[in-house]
């Protein structure tokens, strides 16, 4: 199972928020665990951010920083709506 692939922390929280994963989840959490690239298509609604954003956070949450500085940014997400990018932020906090 694909979620299996996350952290315990990241998994159970997913599992106690919501009932199971979206087709478009389950397809991009897929490629991206075993270091592939996703484009993720899937209609409003189907968890496109969150399928975007949960391996990320998963994987900034349960692995160290790398030691060169320079190198610390490992995340970049670029917003298509500023709304959606307002939206995000607030989730994320």
């Amino acid at each position: 199972m694909v979620l299996d692939r996350f952290s315990p922390a990241t998994r159970e929280w997913f599992q106690g928020a919501f009932a199971e994963a979206t087709p478009a989840q389950l397809g991009a959490w897929d490629a991206v665990s075993t270091g592939s690239h996703a484009l993720v298509v899937a209609p409003t609604g189907s968890g496109k951010t969150l399928a975007a954003f949960l391996w990320a956070i998963d994987q900034l949450a349960s692995t160290p920083p790398p030691e060169d500085p320079r190198h610390r940014t490992r995340v970049l997400y670029i917003s298509p709506l500023k709304a959606l990018g307002v939206d995000v932020e607030r989730n994320l906090r």
